[in-house]
């Protein structure tokens, strides 16, 4: 079963306050625990949703309807680099899609996680953001649906900072800068997307921290994200991330492009910490 702990912070705050106006849970989620009375005290005694809690009050949630469907698929040891009750933070290394495209599928990067969840008595888990399959790097995976829903809206608010390495062909001049130009799909190439002033906002932040021969590494941060963001952005500029070949980078020797998600930073909603999750990268 899918269950985490939390302590009360404020003096007369209710269950009904904290599902529906600090954490904003969807109706069906707040629906399925009160029905269930999944909300229990330390020694597991259902709490009545509307009785003032005190600082300190130790509350256990628990969804019993909360599983997710992807198959469980053991291949290797996952790389996880942060985790608690609420999320899992792993690194998908390139070559790997990201979730499966149809019901059943198995090789994708959940599929891995659920295999590392079910491992660890979960049920539950729901990718909160997205990378290419070419791409790279950290995760953030919702371990239970309040969780997910919270996280969706951050990312929605840009609370979530992400970061990328990537490494273009060529040298670019401007050390540092922000890029501001619309993205949407290419009409000839459904795969591809390009820049479009009828397309949507799309902001990446850059800079350039070391350069070869002929080529530069750059750090982005992403302010939208919009699907190939920064690969879009980068061969705009006229220095495609390397290996990128469906934007006419550079073919590298093992196929893949070198673009990787090297750390996601934000205050947990659960705890009020500030949190910055980081890869190593080479």
């Amino acid at each position: 079963m899918t269950v985490f702990h939390y302590t009360i912070t404020e003096d007369r705050q209710t269950i009904e306050h904290l599902l529906r106006e600090q954490w904003q849970a969807g109706k069906k989620t707040v629906h399925l625990m009160r029905m269930a009375k999944s909300v229990t005290d330390e020694n597991g005694e259902p709490i009545d949703w509307k009785l003032p809690l005190f600082v300190g009050t130790n509350l256990t949630f628990s969804f019993p309807e909360a599983q997710s469907t992807y198959v469980p698929e053991e291949r290797g040891t996952l790389n996880v680099v942060f985790e608690d009750e609420h999320i899992v933070a792993a690194v998908k290394a390139a070559g790997i899609s990201m979730h499966p495209d149809r019901p059943g599928q198995t090789g994708t990067f959940m599929n891995q996680v659920m295999a590392y969840i079910e491992s660890n008595g979960g049920q539950y888990a729901e990718h909160i953001h997205r990378l290419d399959k070419g791409t790279s790097g950290v995760v953030l995976i919702a371990k239970h649906p309040i969780a997910k829903g919270l996280f969706d809206r951050m990312l929605e608010k840009n609370e979530i900072s992400r970061k990328y390495l990537a490494e273009t062909d060529g040298l670019l001049k401007r050390p540092r800068g922000t890029i501001r130009f619309s993205i949407g799909k290419d009409r000839h190439d459904p795969s591809k997307r390009l820049v479009s002033l009828s397309g949507q906002s799309a902001i990446t932040h850059f800079k350039v921290i070391d350069r070869t021969a002929d080529s530069s590494f750059v750090e982005a941060e992403l302010e939208t994200g919009r699907t190939h963001q920064i690969r879009v952005h980068l061969a705009h500029l006229g220095h495609p991330v390397k290996g990128d070949t469906l934007y006419d980078g550079s073919e590298t020797e093992d196929g893949h492009y070198r673009l990787t998600a090297t750390s996601v930073a934000f205050t947990h909603p659960f705890t009020g910490e500030a949190i910055t999750i980081e890869m190593e990268t080479k």
